[in-house]
């Protein structure tokens, strides 16, 4: 197995009018055509690509995966938001397996943030909010470091936003386990005294709401350069820490979580197992 990576932004990247820009969309084009020949010259004999909540919103996503599909042979497919907290949770739940009881699973993406809660591999309640770090990052907080001022507002304005999902979520019974996956829990998590990834994916990782306050009062004062030199931060995920850090913190306070469990399985493993499953067996 092998995993190769490239980051984007393009939550960034969506310009006033709504639509990815062309530098988003040109990055985007030659991302995918290098992937797949890393994956054809690996012997791989399916592809699956899909796109999210960045492309997904854009004005003009129908020209640009048409422009993907003519440039490099791809066809993407386009996951609704409820499908995004649907394969999330699949992942989390064939991970922590059948014994964890009813899973709250938490994503924060770079466009959109989501959630589910349920007992079975197709949870009780699927959502999907506007609110990715990138996202939130790009309306809110634009200034290097943020401004304290837009810090207290944003607070006020995700605990809105937030209440009335909250309370649809958590109406099918309160979770035995609350659950953090993807990168941006990852981050805060180590940045808060969890395990760095190089103990293994077995180690057992938390990110609490205590923790999590504390980290917000310190990187909210820091430039994205500062962040960048954080043990666990990218220098391209510097500049969305603190919104991600944000919408974390109004997630957990909504939902009266005080611990989270981080999962290091998410989406794209949801994605390939949801495949398996689909896949005929012999005999």
């Amino acid at each position: 197995m092998s995993s190769t990576k490239a980051v984007l932004r393009l939550a960034e990247q969506i310009d006033p009018d709504g639509r990815l820009n062309d530098r988003a969309a040109i990055k985007l084009i030659e991302s995918i055509d290098e992937f797949t020949h890393i994956a054809t010259s690996s012997g791989c004999e399916q592809v699956m690509a899909f796109a999210t909540s960045a492309v997904r919103d854009a004005t003009n996503s129908d020209q640009v995966l048409a422009d993907v599909a003519n440039k490099t042979g791809v066809e993407v497919t386009v996951l609704s938001g409820r499908d995004e907290a649907r394969l999330t949770s699949l992942a989390v739940r064939r991970w922590h397996g059948w014994s964890a009881g009813r899973i709250l699973a938490l994503d924060i993406g770079g466009g959109s943030l989501e959630m589910s809660n349920g007992v079975d591999e197709e949870p009780d309640v699927a959502l999907s909010l506007p609110l990715g770090a990138g996202r939130t990052t790009r309306d809110w907080l634009p200034g290097d470091p943020p401004d304290r001022r837009r810090i207290g507002v944003l607070r006020d304005w995700l605990d809105a936003e937030l209440r009335p999902a909250a309370k649809e979520l958590l109406a099918p019974g309160k979770p035995d386990i609350a659950v953090g996956t993807s990168k941006t829990f990852r981050s805060l998590a180590r940045l808060t005294g969890a395990a760095p990834s190089s103990a293994g994916p077995r180690v057992k990782r938390q990110l609490t709401a205590s923790g999590l306050r504390q980290l917000i009062a310190f990187i909210s004062r820091m430039t994205r350069d500062d962040r960048a030199e954080l043990e666990g931060v990218s220098a391209d995920r510097a500049g969305q820490l603190v919104a991600g850090a944000l919408v974390a913190e109004a997630a957990m306070r909504s939902l009266g979580v005080d611990t989270l469990e981080i999962c290091p399985w998410a989406l794209r493993e949801g994605v390939i197992l949801r495949r398996l499953d689909k896949q005929p067996t012999n005999g």
